[in-house]
């Protein structure tokens, strides 16, 4: 057992510590302990390394957060080109919401960072190229991407806060809170449940889908006012 775990830390001494290993690193540790526990010795540790050397690669933790939010950006599917405005903006908001899931660290940071990296600045500016090419004036474009980030970015905080994940087990909560609670003195909550969400078939991403076609419908581009 002792020659085993010398040949693993052998081999991960062989491995060239970068950059890129570090924030690696830090998004797997802030994935599973959150943000807070992100300190230069717990990216360290799974790296078999001294906190000081990362400094070799990183200038702090707030580079590493920089990175960080870079690497979810580039996680992201950008805005399909190929695509009218509409379908591109639904396809970017379904991707950045599945990344956003993954990291649910994330949220918290993602406007945050004033040094921007390559992966963000890509993404927002393919972002504002499809609302642009879709006939949306420089206004309306930034009123555009402020309302659908909204939503997104609520929509997922409240989602990562629900207590239960997956139909099986929201239809479990869901009945659960309806057992305990007295029909008659809820009756609009006991309604909406039974009537909706203990429904077969119903899915709370049905949700999200339904109030991002609300956002796209409403929205409409000013051809005569775009560069």
């Amino acid at each position: 057992m002792r020659e085993g775990g010398k040949g693993r830390r052998g081999a991960a001494a062989r491995t060239p510590l970068s950059r890129e290993r570090v924030i690696r690193t830090a998004l797997a540790v802030a994935d599973e302990k959150g943000s807070a526990a992100l300190t230069m010795r717990a990216i360290a540790e799974p790296l078999r390394v001294e906190a000081m050397s990362l400094y070799h690669h990183v200038a702090g933790r707030e580079d590493i957060l920089d990175g960080m939010v870079d690497a979810v950006f580039g996680e992201i599917e950008l805005p399909p080109r190929e695509e009218d405005w509409k379908s591109a903006m639904r396809h970017r908001a379904d991707s950045a919401r599945a990344v956003l899931r993954r990291h649910p660290w994330a949220i918290g940071l993602m406007d945050s960072r004033s040094r921007p990296g390559p992966a963000t600045l890509r993404h927002h500016d393919a972002v504002i190229g499809a609302l642009r090419a879709g006939g949306f004036s420089v206004p309306m474009t930034a009123h555009a991407v402020s309302l659908i980030d909204s939503y997104l970015y609520g929509f997922v905080l409240q989602e990562l806060s629900l207590p239960f994940r997956g139909a099986a087990e929201q239809d479990e909560v869901a009945g659960a809170i309806m057992r305990d609670m007295p029909a008659d003195t809820y009756p609009h909550l006991t309604e909406l449940a039974a009537e909706h969400v203990l429904k077969p078939g119903y899915d709370y991403t049905d949700e999200f889908t339904f109030g991002l076609s609300l956002i796209l419908d409403a929205l409409h581009p000013d051809e005569t006012t775009s560069g």
